[in-house]
């Protein structure tokens, strides 16, 4: 850990002030939305502004992939973690939701299933007998938990149709424009990214149907960390879109705000959960 934070010191991630600092050092995880070298370039402000904010060393860490992610919350390896929504109700015994994302200028997201205009499908029960391409793993909770619950919602019963995983949510909605599948489970704002404006021509997809609102991907501090540092890494976190500094180290980020977040925010994704995988 040593060795990990003086490279990240010398790539600019650690402050030397914080580095300097006696506390032991914090750890950030942040799940493979993106793969580890995106990651690391929007993430790697936030982290350093932990550290300048708090006085310490903040380490971040960006898994590539979700097992050795996971690997890391089980393990409690992460001091402060930023994953998905079904992540942090797994971890809840753990982890401490303290704040969430503003993307886009929205709290608040929803899972969309697109598919092709040219398709012909034009409701959720003509994808009986058809293949749907979820947008990352099955723990996936706008990609896939949302997105099912939304087509279960609409009386299609799970085997009545096939289930395909991409390895993260933007492959799936390019998995449809290239007519690999017939529908791909992604957020309502996938589009909006600036690598999927690159890679399809959003003007030949459409979205069939859109699931309930959700607040957006939370951020979490172990619960063992004591409540005055877990306070000082929430404020650090929603104080940022107050000052000039703060909204440049978001925009690296495609972060239009973090905001203020508590357990109960989540109990509409917790009966998602419950109505996709099951009473456990």
């Amino acid at each position: 850990r040593t060795a990990l934070a003086a490279a990240l010191l010398a790539g600019g991630v650690l402050s030397a002030n914080s580095a300097m600092s006696a506390d032991a050092p914090l750890t950030l995880g942040v799940f493979p939305r993106f793969n580890a070298s995106e990651s690391t370039t929007r993430y790697s402000g936030i982290a350093e502004h932990l550290g300048q904010y708090l006085g310490r060393t903040v380490i971040l860490v960006t898994p590539r992939d979700f097992p050795s992610f996971w690997k890391g919350v089980e393990e409690r390896q992460y001091d402060i973690v930023q994953y998905n929504q079904y992540h942090y109700i797994r971890s809840a015994a753990a982890y401490q939701v303290v704040a969430h994302n503003k993307e886009f200028g929205r709290s608040m997201i929803a899972g969309a299933i697109y598919v092709r205009k040219d398709s012909g499908i034009t409701s959720l029960t003509q994808l009986r007998g058809r293949t749907v391409l979820f947008g990352g793993s099955e723990d996936a909770m706008i990609g896939h938990i949302a997105v099912a619950y939304t087509i279960l919602k609409a009386g299609v019963k799970r085997a009545e149709f096939k289930s395909q995983f991409a390895p993260n949510p933007l492959n799936s909605v390019i998995g449809v424009y290239h007519k690999q599948v017939d529908a791909g489970g992604s957020g309502d704002g996938v589009l909006e990214q600036p690598v999927m404006k690159k890679s399809v021509n959003p003007d030949e997809l459409t979205v069939l149907a859109v699931s309930d609102p959700l607040l957006h991907l939370p951020w979490a501090v172990k619960r063992t960390i004591p409540p005055k540092v877990r306070e000082s890494i929430q404020a650090a976190l929603v104080s940022m879109e107050k000052s000039e500094a703060g909204q440049k180290i978001l925009k690296a980020a495609y972060l239009s705000g973090i905001g203020p977040a508590e357990d109960k925010d989540y109990e509409p994704h917790r009966r998602m959960v419950k109505a996709v995988m099951g009473p456990q």
